[in-house]
């Protein structure tokens, strides 16, 4: 399993991008978390078979129709303790 940090800057708050981001990961079978963060920004943890995070991290930079994303920082990161993708409150 792959397991990836990512920080979407952008206009990316306010356009649905938690709830599309949701979607995509359970859609394919990913594992992890959803968040927006205080500096305007989107966090998230995905992990799972390599093809899918690659194919949601490749469909992040597009995101919903209304969001804009102007940048994606990635990092490795630990799988998450619990199974499923869930939408975390605002850090």
């Amino acid at each position: 399993m792959a397991a990836r940090l990512l920080r979407i800057e952008g206009r990316v708050q306010g356009v649905g991008y938690r709830d599309w981001m949701l979607e995509e990961a359970t859609r394919l079978g990913l594992h992890g978390w959803v968040r927006n963060r205080a500096d305007g920004s989107v966090q998230a943890l995905v992990a799972g078979e390599e093809g899918a995070v690659q194919a949601l991290l490749i469909a992040a930079r597009r995101g919903p129709v209304l969001a804009r994303v102007d940048r994606i920082e990635e990092a490795l990161a630990e799988e998450p303790a619990e199974p499923g993708f869930r939408r975390l409150s605002t850090r």
